[in-house]
């Protein structure tokens, strides 16, 4: 079917919006009408969304954060949400909805349901977000980007993968140059927002490391704002060349050109990595909702293509000593390359796609 009308919800942080809009880059090529429903905070991150995408910003909610007179009037908001979509599902009816996760998808998906609109909902985390898992058994197709996926019982999955910006498809499966006597090149990378305890740590690990080795070490670090300046007078401290920024707009070409990874496990850097094959330490935020990144960083190690260092044992020594392990081993380094290149899915975005032509059929 070409010409249909797919509505994508999505909540407001970069893990929800990045993979939506993967979805909705493909759906524009083949001749869909796409419509973005989020809320504020979501309409945020949508800058990067095709002109052509309409935006629908929805009043959303949650009952889990906020004061109390903000956790007691959530349900009367949500429920304004709800009459709004079905309201405006009448008006444009979609022929699929897709929700992505996070409290802003609730309107779109009870309206769906509630006037029987083909849906599905892709679930980015090796464990379910609380919206997606209340709608898991109420919708027609669940997708799932990390494998396995804990899924609510009676439910089945299908394993799509993450969808990965085409900046990333750009540099997928690009050659990995394993480390040698030459240069080497470690990234790090901690989310949208960098990753405070990685700043804490990591100058430190490589600073703990060999002359010899540190000597040909080329560092990309991505640090938040306010820490960057420590960051980069403890690089310059221990002689390391090394670049600290806030934020890289060329990750891609970076992950192409590293050795070695050292990075947060959220989905979408795990999509990332995977998609481009390169030997990751992977550091999961011990504070995510179900502990969903320890989730995600299991089935990179569990294929080989990873180390993990949870933070409850995560220091400068047992971080140097992983690095050290991976860089003075060319063949143990190749293998993790190739077992992350294993677990990349290039084509999720269109695996999506096929799932959605399915539904509308």
């Amino acid at each position: 079917m070409t010409g249909g009308l797919a509505l994508i919800a999505a909540g407001g942080t970069g893990g929800h919006m990045f993979p939506a809009q993967s979805l909705a880059e493909v759906l524009l090529d083949h001749g869909w009408r796409v419509i973005l429903s989020t809320d504020d905070r979501g309409a945020r991150y949508a800058g990067a969304f095709p002109d052509a995408v309409a935006r629908q910003v929805v009043a959303s909610a949650t009952t889990a954060r906020g004061g109390l007179i903000g956790k007691l009037s959530a349900p009367f908001v949500i429920a304004g949400g709800v009459a709004s979509a079905i309201a405006q599902f009448r008006r444009d009816r979609p022929d699929v909805v897709v929700g992505f996760g996070g409290y802003p998808t609730i309107p779109a998906l009870s309206a769906a349901i509630a006037l029987r609109i083909p849906r599905m909902i892709h679930e980015q985390n090796g464990v379910m977000g609380r919206v997606n898992r209340r709608f898991a058994p109420r919708v027609n197709r669940v997708a799932c980007g990390i494998w396995p996926t804990a899924l609510p019982a009676g439910v089945t999955g299908i394993h799509t993968g993450n969808p990965v910006r085409r900046t990333v498809l750009d540099f997928a499966g690009a050659p990995y140059a394993a480390p040698g006597d030459g240069l080497l090149n470690i990234l790090i990378i901690g989310g949208s927002q960098g990753a405070r305890v990685l700043s804490d740590v990591v100058p430190a690990a490589i600073a703990g490391l060999p002359d010899d080795l540190r000597a040909r070490l080329r560092v990309a670090h991505q640090a938040r704002p306010e820490d960057g300046k420590r960051v980069t007078a403890a690089y310059a401290e221990a002689g390391i060349t090394a670049e600290v920024q806030p934020f890289f707009d060329d990750v891609p070409r970076r992950l192409a050109d590293a050795q070695l990874v050292v990075s947060r496990s959220g989905a979408s850097s795990i999509a990332d990595i995977t998609a481009v094959g390169r030997p990751a330490i992977l550091i999961p935020y011990a504070a995510a909702a179900g502990d969903h990144q320890s989730a995600n960083a299991r089935s990179l190690a569990d294929a080989g293509g990873a180390e993990v260092l949870p933070e409850s044992v995560l220091d400068a020594a047992s971080l140097a000593r992983d690095i050290h392990a991976i860089l003075t081993d060319p063949t143990r380094a190749r293998h993790m390359a190739g077992a992350a290149l294993s677990l990349g899915r290039p084509d999720a975005a269109r695996r999506l796609f096929d799932l959605v032509t399915e539904l509308s059929q």
